[in-house]
């Protein structure tokens, strides 16, 4: 098995290994999301009157839609479709009535759900300096050999790799980095259950593991249930399918960059 897997097993099996993650991964609830003043007097307005159409127009310009229903993210993406589809509109009004206005302010602002803010919290873990040395941009990036990890956009990280790596995919990266002279891209997940989304991230990495022909040390850097010893697929794949790749935990991610 890959020496850096085995560490993270370790580390999830023998350590304190949630509470050391908290520092990569501090998954606090947020507050009540913001809720435009201008928007939401809008949204009573057409609520007040009975306006279905400037209803629903008004609640889809903020960020969360008060009701689950499956034509939402069309008439999102089409606005148009709001008038020519009277039906669909009376229906999902029927229900934003039902509520009343003060539920609907409420739903409009709950708190993002955990796995949405989880995202950007590696990369404010690295500019923490977890890794001994402050991400830069990438005129600094590429203007010295020393060690030094790239501060930008998942864009900005595929972009490089595309140009001076011979990356080929079409997504985005979490990590690139150069240690020693060599160059490392890589991917970082919190995955914090078994099966369907959380399957597909898990794959995802280790897409970017498995591409060809790249100029680089290829990383996934994971953390969550996967660690878990027992007969769960993640568990199997690491142990036994991909157990020659460079799949490990945030928390030995130092010392895999240090000793390269």
């Amino acid at each position: 098995m890959n020496r850096w897997t085995q560490l993270s097993i370790e580390y999830a099996n023998q350590r304190s290994y949630l509470d050391d993650l908290f520092r990569v991964y501090p998954t606090i609830p947020e507050g009540i999301r913001d809720i435009d003043s201008d928007i939401w007097n809008n949204v009573e307005k057409a609520f007040n009157k009975r306006d279905n159409v400037q209803l629903i127009q008004a609640l889809l310009d903020l960020d969360l839609f008060p009701v689950k229903d499956s034509y939402i993210a069309y008439l999102k993406r089409d606005k148009s479709a709001i008038v020519r589809n009277p039906k669909t509109i009376n229906r999902i009004c029927g229900r934003l009535y039902e509520l009343g206005l003060a539920k609907l302010f409420e739903r409009c602002s709950e708190p993002k759900e955990t796995n949405r803010q989880i995202g950007p919290m590696f990369k404010d873990w690295l500019k923490s300096k977890a890794l001994g040395i402050q991400p830069v941009g990438i005129k600094d990036f590429l203007s010295s050999d020393a060690n030094a990890i790239l501060d930008g956009s998942d864009k900005l990280m595929m972009d490089f790799a595309r140009e001076e790596l011979g990356y080929k995919r079409e997504k985005g990266l979490d990590f690139v980095g150069r240690f020693n002279g060599k160059y490392v891209i890589g991917e970082a997940k919190f995955l914090t259950d078994f099966g369907g989304h959380q399957n597909a991230q898990f794959n995802d990495a280790i897409s970017t593991i498995e591409a060809k022909r790249v100029k680089a040390e290829k990383i996934a850097i994971l953390d969550g249930v996967l660690y878990i010893k027992g007969n769960n697929k993640m568990y199997r794949e690491i142990t036994e399918t991909y157990k020659s790749y460079n799949i490990m935990s945030a928390l030995v991610l130092r010392e895999f960059l240090y000793q390269l």
